[in-house]
């Protein structure tokens, strides 16, 4: 068993975005978190986008689950996206994008 991520976000709205808990798509996103891609969207729509580099960094720690991968290339296919510019929608390394084609035949 993971994480409780709709309990880690709700502690962090609560201490210090309390105005953001009055939010309904914030609060509708907590409720209905199934996928790492789910997670992304709701920490951009807390935080924002990242701005530092250091914030840039913390990318790489990223996982993501074969659902959330299947999504993003799917987006690629949709939107005729190069392997970089789907790398630099999502922020991930186009070489990840690339070996993630060759592993699920994309």
């Amino acid at each position: 068993m993971g994480p409780d991520y709709k309990q880690i976000y709700l502690d962090i709205l609560e201490e210090k975005f309390p105005e953001k808990l009055r939010d309904k798509t914030i609060k509708k996103k907590l409720n209905s978190l199934e996928s790492a891609m789910d997670i992304l969207k709701l920490n951009k729509m807390i935080f924002g986008e990242a701005k530092s580099a250091m914030e840039f960094k913390s990318q790489r720690l990223r996982s993501y689950d074969e659902s959330s991968i299947l999504e993003i290339l799917e987006y690629q296919k949709k939107n005729k996206l190069t392997n970089i510019g789907v790398a630099n929608h999502y922020k991930i390394s186009r070489n990840t994008i690339a070996k993630w084609k060759i592993f699920y035949k994309v």
